[in-house]
């Protein structure tokens, strides 16, 4: 996206075309070059450009999203960059604020900000066309992102959940935590995107975000002399491990309604409860569709497995000390649930 709206502004200034961009990144002091297909003015002080979405290897429903990008004028000194969220962009809540992280802000304001001229700000709408269509796939409507995609990223290279160069950059991670003088033996493991900025509202530290290879990073945090490790992501993820499934990709495992009637039939739960509980479109769905009692049976029973079977894989590997705790959030982005051995090691998780 940053690369489309350099490549357009570029065209606004009249500027000749150049098909591969060079993006400065923040914190990096090499440039990346993103290649963009066209750019033009569209008169009245606006100007489009597209490119493509390449995600490198690997599945990736983003695969040669196409991206357009319109910029315009702004006439008052001083307005900076105007962000709008065009189609397919996803929103916080209907009629929201664009749901842009602060490091794809971060990245427009370092690239587009030296071209643009002292007198003028610039209004910057980026356009997914295909946008509402591939959000569906995702789990954006359970944050509350709506009408599109959003745009979350850390950095300004893809990183591939699911790919061995990513797990081998948690390893690194991990083991460069643990291996600092004031490692005192706990560490929280942050499954996914959203439940960052959660875990680091209720002061789960040391922490490490986790992609979905989740059985080698359980078995080299024991190796590592974790002693007391909790596992804290959203209930779509987590229900995963509940069903001895360790590697989370979608692409390659899924599931979780299937893993979670399971879970409720040990509850007893109602045959109608189940019947809903199997037909729901998403773990949300299932959730919600219960009473808040059955609810919370299964959703305590959830985080109890969870600690059950993740303690249960890492005793294939080896004899290890290292206690599994389990926090699960939902939608609100509030814990909902806390398996046994996360409620005793990890008393901040309580209410």
């Amino acid at each position: 996206m940053a690369a489309a709206a350099k490549a357009a502004l570029r065209a606004l200034l009249e500027q000749p075309f150049i098909a591969l961009q060079s993006l400065d990144q923040p914190g990096e002091a090499e440039p990346l070059s993103v290649p963009v297909q066209s750019a033009a003015r569209l008169g009245a002080g606006q100007a489009l450009a597209i490119c493509r979405c390449d995600p490198g290897k690997g599945l990736d429903l983003t695969r040669d999203l196409e991206v357009w990008v319109r910029v315009a004028w702004i006439p008052s000194p001083g307005e900076g960059l105007q962000l709008l969220a065009g189609e397919g962009l996803g929103t916080l809540g209907a009629g929201g604020a664009l749901c842009l992280s602060a490091f794809a802000r971060e990245l427009l304001e370092l690239n587009l900000m030296p071209l643009l001229p002292s007198d003028r700000g610039l209004q910057v709408e980026p356009v997914f066309p295909r946008g509402r269509e591939l959000a569906e796939r995702t789990s954006n409507a359970a944050f509350g992102v709506v009408d599109g995609l959003a745009l979350i990223g850390t950095q300004a290279e893809v990183q591939q959940s699911a790919a061995p160069e990513q797990l081998q950059q948690v390893l690194n991670a991990l083991r460069s935590l643990t291996a600092e003088s004031g490692f005192e033996g706990s560490l929280s493991l942050v499954v996914g995107e959203n439940g960052l900025e959660l875990a680091e509202r209720l002061g789960l530290a040391p922490r490490l975000k986790v992609g979905n290879w989740m059985g080698p990073v359980l078995v080299a945090a024991a190796e590592a002399g974790v002693r007391d490790l909790l596992l804290f992501g959203y209930h779509g993820k987590l229900v995963k491990l509940a069903g001895g499934i360790f590697h989370t990709h979608h692409h390659l495992a899924d599931g979780r309604l299937e893993v979670l009637t399971a879970l409720a039939v040990d509850q007893g739960l109602a045959a109608a409860q189940l019947q809903q509980i199997r037909c729901a479109a998403s773990v949300e769905e299932a959730f919600q569709g219960l009473p808040p009692n059955a609810a919370e049976r299964l959703g305590g029973a959830l985080a109890a497995a969870v600690e059950q079977r993740s303690q249960s894989y890492i005793q294939r590997y080896g004899n290890w000390p290292m206690r599994i705790g389990a926090g699960v959030f939902d939608r609100s982005r509030s814990v909902r649930w806390c398996g046994p051995v996360a409620e005793k090691r990890f008393f901040t998780l309580k209410d």
